[in-house]
């Protein structure tokens, strides 16, 4: 298990966080994703491995004015 935004998602061995948030069906383009803290840049998301029992924030930015 893991949690996502405080909530426990089933874990995968091997997810990336791209998997992950196919998974979740986030596919708003502009989403910033920290796991255990670490900012994760969407230039790693194909490759960078989740931990088990991680945690995982994933937001949306919006934009304002």
């Amino acid at each position: 298990m893991i949690l996502v935004n405080g909530k426990e998602v089933g874990y995968e061995d091997g997810m990336t966080v791209k998997r992950l948030l196919e998974k979740l069906n986030y596919t708003f383009p502009m989403i910033i994703v920290r796991v255990n803290g670490k900012l994760v840049s969407k230039e790693e998301w194909e490759t960078f491995v989740i931990p088990p029992d991680a945690k995982v924030q994933a937001l949306h930015q919006i934009a304002g004015g």
